[in-house]
């Protein structure tokens, strides 16, 4: 997956679906630019990463924010795959 960040942009978050990230997950959305002014969670290491990037980090089981081309899923760890999957079926369209 290595240089496939740059691509993501044009191809996906342009189409204005719902983006989910667990984890370290956000960092492609760093590499392409697409969180700033945007609300996210992660793993607590990278909360000064997306400060930098220009979001608004919380520590918090779930983020949604849908301030932006896209809705933005994210949750910290593991143990919050409950509730970030139950947000990301209810995200999807039917």
């Amino acid at each position: 997956m290595a240089g496939t960040g740059p691509r993501v942009r044009p191809g996906f978050l342009a189409t204005g679906g719902p983006v989910a990230v667990i984890c370290h997950g956000g960092w492609i959305l760093i590499d392409v630019d697409a969180v700033s002014g945007r609300t996210i969670t992660s793993w607590p290491s990278m909360a000064a990463d997306f400060r930098n990037a220009g979001a608004e980090w919380t520590d918090q089981e779930l983020a949604v924010c849908t301030n932006g081309l896209f809705p933005l899923i994210s949750s910290r760890k593991p143990d919050d795959l409950p509730a970030f999957c139950t947000q990301l079926v209810a995200s999807l369209p039917r």
